[in-house]
């Protein structure tokens, strides 16, 4: 049943006008409230009660699924964080975590305060079901109820949320993680309220590299630091996971110095990309091909986007400025990728820098002139690639840190990699 025929439904049952109850439904599912949950909200608004709600089903957390209205179940408390959203049109206080039973773990959002801490064992009854990328999440409101049990629950599975960052993926809530800030910036966004300042940067442990954003600037982050962040959430950025901070989120400096991983995980080009994309990654591959978009370019002053004849996508008609580039197609046989190289690294495979390359373009009267001499430098060579992977439905596109010839010969790589499997 759509909106608008539940809404239709639901004013006929109240006696109420059908818009205004529209609008209500409307405004509450647009802030991903589930629409059994919505319905009983307005219910109660207008005074309609309950309206013969169905009884929350008793479950256990393996059993729940999208289908299901509103269950009870018992279980423990994996992760508990809080922080602020904009929750129509003003701020609100949520706690998000993980909840665990002995069959399976399951998200939870509570919109009321329930007091929930990590470790804890509760009984958790009329909790509404929402669908949040493809997979069950219960949410837990004022029509929620909420015991703490004595008697802990035993669950397979790690309670308080401590994650390396290699572990951590988006949708994450409550983590605490161990980490060295590798790079950190301060920057100024256009947020929710106006121009926000914000820090970026790179986090890094012993697994991997991973970028974050601190919402509210702490002096603690900064680079060198080695920290604990207690109460982090994860979003994906650019595909790949991403550690925030929000104001609820804990900064602590530690007494010892985290180890980073001065090397990025090797993968084959197949296995990186069905992973969906990777923050710090090292590919081996043939350059088979340079796309077109290589060699000399012109970038819009305002934005950095590459422009065409002049014209910038968001700015029009702009004075572009001189730059390089390389779009090479890196395949290992597993999958390909197209590995981008800012102006440092094509300078280098180029032999020349941004006067050098319009140089050259006079004297042929041509621009492509510099990319067919890239092609001529390393098409057909194999190189290790390291840097960031993002998967979308354009392809994948690893933006290259590093970009260097490989000296072993392929029959070296295989004698070590039979000698490691014992053959």
């Amino acid at each position: 049943m759509s909106v608008e025929e539940r809404a239709e439904a639901l004013a006929s049952d109240l006696g109420v006008d059908k818009e205004e109850v529209r609008a209500d439904l409307e405004n509450l599912v647009a802030y991903s409230v589930p629409i059994d949950e919505a319905v009983q909200s307005l219910r109660r608004k207008y005074g309609g009660g309950s309206g013969g709600a169905p009884e929350p089903t008793a479950k256990s957390v393996a059993e729940i699924t999208v289908d299901d209205t509103s269950v009870t179940i018992e279980a423990r408390v994996l992760t508990a964080g809080k922080r602020s959203i904009r929750y129509q049109g003003s701020e609100q206080v949520i706690t998000e975590g993980t909840l665990a039973d002995a069959s399976g773990r399951i998200d939870f959002t509570a919109w009321e305060e329930f007091g929930l801490s990590p470790g804890d064992t509760v009984s958790v009854g009329n909790a509404s079901v929402r669908e949040w990328d493809g997979e069950p999440e219960l949410n837990l409101g004022e029509s929620t109820t909420v015991a703490t049990r004595d008697e802990p629950l035993d669950v397979p599975y790690e309670v308080g949320g401590e994650s390396a960052l290699a572990d951590v993926t988006p949708g994450d809530r409550g983590l605490t993680v161990e980490a060295r800030v590798i790079e950190v910036e301060e920057r100024t966004i256009d947020g929710r309220d106006g121009e926000t300042e914000i820090l970026s940067g790179v986090l890094g442990d012993e697994s991997t590299r991973l970028p974050f954003t601190d919402w509210e600037p702490r002096p603690e982050i900064a680079e060198g630091a080695s920290l604990r962040l207690e109460n982090v959430y994860v979003r994906e950025f650019r595909g790949v996971p991403s550690i925030n901070c929000s104001e609820f989120t804990e900064v602590s400096g530690l007494d010892r110095a985290i180890d980073t991983a001065e090397s990025a995980p090797r993968k084959g080009v197949g296995e990186a990309v069905a992973g969906g994309g990777a923050f710090d990654v090292e590919l081996v591959g043939a350059v088979v091909s340079v796309r077109d978009g290589s060699g000399l370019i012109q970038r819009c002053p305002e934005c950095s986007r590459v422009i065409q004849k002049g014209q910038c996508r968001s700015h029009g008609a702009v004075d572009g400025v001189d730059d390089l580039r390389v779009k090479a197609i890196l395949d290992d046989g597993t999958g390909s990728v197209t590995a981008i190289l800012g102006t440092d690294l094509t300078n280098e495979v180029y032999g020349g820098d941004v006067e050098d390359a319009k140089a050259q373009a006079r004297e042929a009267m041509d621009q492509e002139v510099v990319a067919d001499a890239i092609r001529e430098s390393i098409v057909g060579r194999e190189y290790r690639v390291r840097g960031s992977l993002s998967v979308d439905e354009y392809g994948a596109n690893l933006n290259a840190t590093e970009f260097e010839a490989v000296s072993d010969s392929p029959e070296a790589r295989a004698r070590a990699l039979l000698s490691e499997v014992g053959a």
